[in-house]
């Protein structure tokens, strides 16, 4: 007789999936395809800005389906597996060599499945954390999370030293699917009665517009989630380039790139460790503009790193923004939320975020793009327009209250 595992084996299970996904987001987005486009492909940044904005483009469309087809059929699994499988069979076809167009193609197949999975596997955290506190699972997920980026540019490495950039995918991908099995085979969903009712595509859509189209009856909130969107096209446009930059500017070899990627994780773990402090004390509106305010600094350095030592502080100081971000973003979600609509505004949240991933890019390959005359400064001027977002977010955020509770007579009106 066949027993259930146990709720902590279902817990890190859930957890050790973190550890998987990070090991593509690390190697792929942030470092060897990006790297392989504009370097060995000879490829221009506009190329990889197009795959990596048109994929996020789909999984932002197509999540929202994806979570009311899976709550409706009352599992997730299933669907967490289809769709790392099929992020990890086409970042694996990345490897055989078929050209830039033929690479950008499954670039963003690979990347819309990578993406789409976030979405079963969010929901799956009441599930495996019933009876224990969801902070401290979701916790052990990020943590792992850190691991995995660092020990997935590790166990790559020497296959990259031997076979060079196009040697990554397919230890990528194998990596990939090998540390996600255990959420495959361990977690084990509640038997709940699946419903008969078709899924209405139209339905699902126009909750999502209302749920936006309320957010204005909570003070400060619309207003947020624009600052959000508009400081995430920065923040994952630095994740998606920096490599580049660091390669095409600074000079870094790929080896030091890795340190310097390496680096920026693990101040990215002290960040989200002293970040959830300082927004304890000081609350997550005045945390989150310490960390914005850091990143405008961080970013106003790159600009200025004409010395490959100046240009090592930005690893730490992008880690330690990065870490606090998100930190104080998702707490103050919560502070101007009321609880009976959290799950819907976290969902709209998480949305803007990935729309985040596409405006930057885009404007990044823009600039590099319009100013190629310039040769390296066009770079710099790529990074400066990264500054323009922040401090613009920082602009909007002002009129952002600490709480839904406080200056209840702060309206949004829209006129940003």
């Amino acid at each position: 007789m066949s027993h259930a595992p146990s709720r902590n084996v279902q817990i890190y299970s859930w957890a050790t999936y973190d550890f998987a996904n990070t090991i593509f987001s690390m190697n792929v987005i942030s470092m060897y395809f990006p790297l392989w486009v504009t370097g060995d492909m000879g490829g221009k940044d506009i190329y990889y800005s197009l795959a990596l904005s048109a994929s996020m483009v789909a999984a932002a469309l197509t999540m929202p389906l994806i979570g009311a087809v899976s709550d409706q059929r009352r599992v997730r699994v299933p669907f967490l597996a289809a769709l790392t499988l099929f992020s990890a069979v086409f970042t694996a076809l990345i490897g055989l060599k078929l050209g830039l167009l033929a690479g950008l193609v499954l670039f963003a197949l690979a990347n819309y499945g990578y993406q789409a999975a976030l979405t079963p596997y969010d929901t799956l955290l009441p599930e495996v954390s019933r009876g224990v506190d969801v902070g401290k699972v979701s916790g052990l997920g990020v943590g792992l999370g850190y691991l995995g980026s660092i020990g997935g540019l590790l166990m790559v490495k020497p296959f990259v030293e031997h076979g060079g950039r196009t040697a990554a995918f397919v230890p990528t991908a194998i990596l990939f699917a090998l540390f996600s099995l255990p959420a495959f085979f361990f977690i084990k969903e509640a038997a709940s009665k699946k419903s008969k009712r078709p899924v209405e595509i139209r339905r699902n859509v126009r909750k999502i517009f209302l749920t936006l189209r309320n957010t204005r009856r909570y003070p400060g909130l619309a207003r947020f989630l624009t600052a959000n969107l508009v400081y995430s096209d920065a923040v994952n446009t630095v994740i998606a380039f920096m490599a580049v930059y660091a390669s095409k500017v600074i000079g870094f070899t790929d080896t030091e790139i890795m340190r310097f990627m390496i680096t920026s994780t693990v101040f990215a773990a002290v960040g989200s460790f002293v970040a959830g402090r300082v927004t304890d004390r000081l609350g997550p509106r005045k945390a989150l503009f310490i960390a914005l305010g850091l990143w405008s600094f961080t970013l106003a350095l790159t600009c200025l790193s004409f010395s490959r030592t100046m240009f090592w502080a930005v690893g730490p100081l992008a880690g330690i923004s990065l870490g606090s971000t998100w930190v104080s973003s998702r707490a103050l979600v919560a502070r101007l939320t009321p609880p009976r609509k959290f799950g819907e505004v976290y969902g709209l949240y998480n949305l803007g975020g990935k729309f985040g991933f596409v405006i930057g890019p885009l404007v990044w390959g823009g600039v590099v793009l319009a100013f190629e005359p310039l040769g390296l400064l066009r770079y710099r001027i790529a990074i400066f327009s990264l500054l323009v977002f922040v401090v613009w977010s920082i602009w909007i955020l002002k009129g952002v209250p600490d709480s839904a509770e406080k200056e209840t007579a702060c309206r949004v009106r829209g006129n940003y």
